[in-house]
């Protein structure tokens, strides 16, 4: 695929990054007039550690860039930009020391002791567990601090601007607030000079120039004091806006649950005089009984704990498909999203351009798909380890070698790195629900033909010739369908409702262990 033709595609490609970008291009069709890099931003609030929703933005809006470079070789930027400067609302659940947060509730949270004991603050320790997170994984970008930027005066022209434009700002703004808060709204939340706390307080602006504003303190005194080098910041959604001026911000995604700040964040930036950047609203995540996940509520799935099961460019896969549908995010959607990422992987190099542009595994690998294929699916690992009870990687490499003779650990690493994923699925999720059932009725006769089958074929049989005869027994032995006989193979053999290809299964078993399975289960046939 050469760079003309997969320009020349990518300008008509359906697929979300592409679309998106081309939102960019025509945003900037020449260009920037200064020839700054077109600025993309997500962002980051580290009153709690980095989760996999901060995995998903950044991953998503580096393929969106990565989708625009095909477009155009206009420079870039991404900013991963933490809301370090907001004060802190409450305690989180899953960070010691919960006590002493406590008493510095409302301060700026690097204002605030680091509760792990390893940092200067506590958004110091969070901010290094995000670079840490996004080092990980590669991503590229530029890490910003909102202390920095509001201490170091890079914010205070902006800050100027809403000072200039307050009234404008309200009037966008006190539509969308119940009658109790527009009596208490402020667009800026001054810094108190005695408590150090991000005052919720109303503000007169004093001299708008000067960047001078006025409220009263926690003691009930009139303070008059600058608004500039940290000494307030913005409320949020005036917040977001503010940054996306200053720092020409081009493109930033968001939540759906953001939909509402987004389109009054995009009316204030108009106020400023500001351009509001491209972008568009995702899906929630939801658990597998439906609902909306809650990191209070601990009812979501955590990056951890996917990385446990399954590898990175699984997760990478499910992030990608429709981003714009809600989506269960839970244990079980593992297994399918590791094996269709590989499906997608295997069918790339046949595919014409236009279908690797909207292949997911052209934007997990920024079009440098690896060319290593699977001898066998996730799905099959996790029946051979099901049925192999406790085992261990070296027992599996046994197994496969009766199905891939040559394949080894050093020769196909991906492989084995899957096996361990296998290993721990099948040990936590797949073992406890296996329940062999005993044979019924016809399933009795079909069981002992499969087993006599089995007997007179080679040891060395292929799948194909295995899977034959289990289909003709099926077609044959008195059941009404051949989901019935297959359905009947998985229960009796796999102890599970569902399972694999059962020539391909027979073959990475081995016919002789395969025919010791068939053996269990006509013992249990009353």
């Amino acid at each position: 695929m050469t760079d003309i033709d997969l320009r020349s595609a990518a300008l008509d490609s359906k697929a979300w990054p592409y679309e998106e970008a081309r939102k960019l291009l025509k945003r900037y069709p020449d260009g920037k007039a200064d020839g700054s890099p077109i600025l993309f931003e997500t962002g980051y609030g580290p009153s709690g550690l980095p989760h996999i929703g901060t995995f998903n933005e950044v991953l998503r809006t580096t393929m969106v860039r990565n989708a625009f470079h095909a477009l155009s070789d206009q420079p870039t930027r991404l900013i991963a930009f933490s809301d370090d400067m907001d004060g802190l609302r409450k305690v989180p659940d899953n960070v010691p020391n919960g006590d002493m947060l406590r008493e510095h509730l409302g301060k700026p949270l690097t204002r605030i002791p680091d509760p792990f004991g390893k940092f200067d603050s506590f958004a110091a320790h969070n901010n290094a567990m995000l670079r840490q997170f996004l080092d990980r994984f590669g991503f590229d970008y530029d890490f910003a601090s909102s202390t920095d930027y509001y201490e170091g005066g890079r914010f205070d022209d902006a800050i100027k601007g809403v000072l200039r434009h307050y009234r404008g700002i309200l009037d966008v703004m006190l539509p969308t607030l119940r009658a109790e808060r527009r009596e208490t709204y402020s667009p800026v939340l001054p810094v108190s000079p005695t408590t150090g706390i991000v005052l919720q307080v109303p503000v007169e602006v004093v001299d708008p120039q000067a960047g001078t504003i006025a409220f009263t303190d926690e003691s009930g005194e009139r303070v008059v004091q600058s608004a500039l080098g940290g000494l307030a910041k913005l409320q949020w959604k005036v917040d977001w806006a503010m940054r996306w001026v200053a720092l020409g911000v081009d493109y930033e995604m968001a939540g759906k649950d953001l939909i509402d700040s987004v389109t009054q964040s995009s009316k204030i930036a108009r106020v400023l005089g500001g351009r509001p950047p491209e972008g568009f609203n995702y899906e929630m995540f939801l658990d597998e009984k439906g609902e909306k996940i809650s990191k209070s509520k601990g009812n979501g799935l955590s990056l951890d704990q996917w990385l446990t099961y399954g590898p990175e460019e699984s997760l990478a896969f499910f992030a990608y498909r429709e981003p714009k549908k809600a989506k269960a995010l839970h244990f079980g959607v593992i297994p399918r999203a590791v094996d269709d990422y590989w499906q997608f992987r295997g069918n790339y190099p046949t595919q014409e351009v236009a279908q690797r542009l909207g292949n997911p595994v052209h934007h997990i690998h920024d079009g440098k798909v690896p060319t290593a294929t699977l001898p066998v699916t996730f799905g099959l690992l996790l029946n051979l380890v099901g049925v192999m009870g406790e085992a261990s990687k070296e027992q599996v490499w046994g197994y496969l070698r009766n199905y891939v003779p040559d394949a080894t650990p050093e020769r196909d690493p991906e492989l084995d790195r899957l096996i361990g994923y296998a290993l721990a699925y099948a040990r936590d999720f797949v073992a406890p629900t296996l329940k062999r059932r005993a044979p019924e009725g016809v399933e009795v006769a079909a069981l002992r033909r499969l087993d006599a089958d089995l007997a007179a074929l080679p040891a060395e049989a292929s799948a194909e010739d295995i899977q034959n005869v289990v289909y003709e027994i099926g077609k044959t032995a008195g059941f009404d369908t051949l989901r019935d006989w297959f359905k009947a193979l998985y229960e009796t053999l796999l102890g599970s409702e569902q399972g694999p290809r059962m020539g391909s299964f027979i073959a990475l078993y081995g016919i002789a262990n395969s025919r010791t399975l068939i053996a269990e289960a006509l013992a249990k046939a009353s």
